[in-house]
């Protein structure tokens, strides 16, 4: 009878033993998770960069198309002329000016400008006498046909791949410019400020020879003596969408 109960006793011992190295198993790290559930690892967490004071790039957004206020702009020209002896440099100037600009700040090569337009109607210098010889003589804005000034973009020079929200550039914008019935081809001097998603601002000069476009002085009054050949031509813009 011994041999039968001592197979018993040795089988009890084994499975006994067998447990306990299964329970020292599952023991031996505290900290480990069940083998049934993944964790996420250091290396597989998404690394997040955090710069101060640095400019904000324009992000991939949709096409947008920005409108130019004409309460926030304005357009100049600027000559020199002599009166009563004395040089000046006349200033005539409105807001009277619309426009669109249409792009993805995220793609700037592709932005779309015009045409903007400008009522010569409602040019206003500091002079009545003055502003009644260009209205009806010198621009004749009274004939339909020589009311508004145009410029119709036809390239787009100096823009980065990318803007950068609040940073300003200087571009070269080149198109066609109609005045008194004639269209010339000119390059305007800018600095554009793309201020957000939905604003823009920026300022564009060029000078030009009047005689260009077909503008003449043709009678003077007596206290001037001469008027510049070459006038100059400013414009400062707001944009917004909306």
């Amino acid at each position: 009878m011994r041999g039968p109960w001592l197979l018993v006793i040795a089988v009890s011992a084994w499975g006994l033993a067998a447990c306990a190295s299964v329970a020292q198993t599952q023991t031996a790290d505290p900290t480990a998770m069940p083998p049934v559930i993944e964790t996420a690892t250091e290396a597989s967490l998404p690394t997040v960069t955090i710069e101060a004071d640095t400019p904000t790039p324009a992000a991939a957004v949709a096409e947008v198309t920005l409108r130019i206020l004409p309460e926030q702009s304005e357009v100049r020209f600027l000559i020199d002329e002599v009166l009563a002896g004395s040089p000046k440099t006349v200033v005539g100037a409105t807001t009277a000016v619309s426009g669109e600009i249409t792009g993805d700040f995220a793609n700037p090569q592709e932005v779309r400008i015009g045409p903007i337009q400008v009522d010569l109607g409602t040019l206003r210098t500091d002079n009545n006498f003055r502003n009644r010889a260009i209205h009806d003589v010198i621009l004749q804005t009274g004939i339909e046909a020589n009311r508004f000034a145009t410029f119709q973009s036809t390239a787009l020079e100096g823009l980065p791949d990318r803007v950068t929200f609040g940073t300003s550039y200087e571009v070269e914008l080149t198109g066609d410019l109609t005045i008194h019935g004639v269209t010339q081809s000119v390059t305007f001097v800018a600095v554009v400020t793309p201020v957000s998603e939905t604003r823009l601002e920026g300022t564009a000069s060029v000078t030009l020879p009047t005689a260009d476009f077909d503008v003449h002085v043709l009678r003077l009054p007596p206290q001037v003596a001469s008027v510049g050949d070459l006038v100059t031509l400013q414009i400062d813009f707001v944009a917004e969408a909306g």
